[in-house]
């Protein structure tokens, strides 16, 4: 099994990480910027040096066109889970697009030298990567970090984020900007309604 490596992410100035392995996931969903349309994962190669940093890919594997739709359409449909962390409703497309997923890259119970159990993809290349991301999802949910896991909701951002917040309130990824434009817009409208 690789060692996963969690490189600082972008944006780690202005937001918190979320915890552990769920950080991969955040930063996954975060490469594509919605509000600039800055790509991350904009070629095959492009997603294999994505994946190859953060220790999900072996670095001699080939990435093709199919991986890089796999992949994109798995971050996508997560960017929609993430967005019903923060209230909307599940999408049954984005589900449809995850299991579709989970039946390319399937995970098998495998036991370590220590005797401790755990999920390993049963393939490898990019399937095998979504399958350890799927997994990470997996856990996140049955250790309930993954309902803090959420994308903001301001059409123009959409970015993921972990709301660290006591109360898990948190509803914006920048309350200075995201949740500002929000309140601006709802007065603009109140405004002209009334």
């Amino acid at each position: 099994m690789r060692t996963l490596t969690i490189p600082p992410a972008e944006d780690a100035d202005r937001r918190e990480p979320a915890p552990g392995e769920l950080e991969l996931v955040r930063q996954l969903v975060n490469t594509l910027d919605c509000e600039t349309g800055e790509e991350a994962l904009g070629s095959p190669a492009a997603l294999r040096g994505w994946l190859v940093e953060r220790g999900l890919l072996d670095p001699a594997e080939e990435v093709g066109e199919p991986d890089l739709r796999l992949a994109v359409a798995v971050r996508e449909a997560l960017r929609t889970l993430l967005l019903a962390n923060n209230g909307a409703q599940p999408d049954p497309e984005a589900i449809a697009t995850l299991n579709t997923a989970a039946r390319v890259a399937p995970l098998r119970v495998r036991f370590g030298a220590d005797g401790a159990a755990q999920l390993a993809p049963a393939t490898d290349g990019v399937p095998a990567a979504i399958g350890v991301l799927l997994g990470i999802v997996s856990r996140a949910m049955a250790d309930g970090t993954w309902e803090r896991l959420k994308a903001c909701p301001g059409d123009d951002c959409l970015w993921a984020f972990y709301d660290h917040s006591r109360n898990r309130s948190k509803q914006w990824c920048r309350m200075e900007v995201c949740g500002n434009r929000a309140k601006a817009r709802a007065y603009r409208e109140r405004r002209r309604g009334g």
